[in-house]
């Protein structure tokens, strides 16, 4: 009875050991997981906060500028319309007291 006493012992212990082992790898196989998901989400979100920041900080004041220069063209190009169609009603109004100061026969 005790070789059978002791191949039980044995066999438990083995087990018991073999138990331990399991449950440190899946603890360790959870802990991996958790602090994967932590990387994972901390990866997207510097993925996703990085270019707003990057535009934010850097170039929101050239856009900016870019804007500003933008209309100041715009409004110096309707400055010279208005100028522009002054020039051609003074050449419609010299243009007709030209003619009406030369006689009707030339």
């Amino acid at each position: 009875m005790s070789v059978e006493s002791d191949k039980e012992k044995e066999m438990l212990a083995e087990t018991y050991r073999l138990s331990r082992d399991n449950n440190k790898m899946l603890h360790s196989m959870r802990r991996s997981a958790f602090w994967g998901g932590v990387l994972k989400v901390i990866f997207w979100l510097a993925i996703i906060i990085a270019p707003i920041w990057f535009y934010s900080a850097y170039l929101a004041p050239i856009v900016q500028s870019f804007q500003n220069t933008v209309n100041q063209v715009q409004g110096t190009g309707a400055q010279a319309q208005v100028q522009l169609n002054g020039f051609q009603d003074m050449l419609k109004e010299w243009g007709s007291k030209v003619q009406s100061a030369l006689p009707l026969g030339q």
